[in-house]
């Protein structure tokens, strides 16, 4: 399926028109390759590293979407994998991260 498309249909784009512009901006990332073309194909397992507002989101595709339906039905087919851990793996780095525990 088409990044763009799949952006789309899982409302994580307001538009494809949108959603073609992001892909070709190169923002998104797709197990760990920069995606430059709203063609680039996108499998079920993949993963999915997009900016946000708050930062960056995380996600693993779990099912491919046949259409652009509701909500509850587009978050079915992914699941955010940094959002529930306590260190997410997109969090900002703060200082302590930066030099580490000082405290003997």
């Amino acid at each position: 399926m088409r990044i763009d498309r799949l952006l789309w249909y899982l409302r994580l784009a307001p538009s494809r028109r949108h959603a073609h512009d992001w892909a070709l901006d190169g923002h998104i990332r797709v197990n760990g390759r920069r995606i430059e073309k709203p063609s680039a194909g996108i499998a079920a397992g993949d993963v999915m590293t997009l900016p946000v507002r708050s930062g960056v989101a995380v996600i693993e595709i779990i099912a491919l979407p046949q259409r652009r339906g509701p909500a509850s039905e587009a978050q079915s087919c992914y699941r955010a994998l940094d959002a529930t851990s306590p260190m997410p793996i997109a969090a900002p780095q703060t200082k302590q991260d930066i030099e580490g525990d000082t405290k003997p």
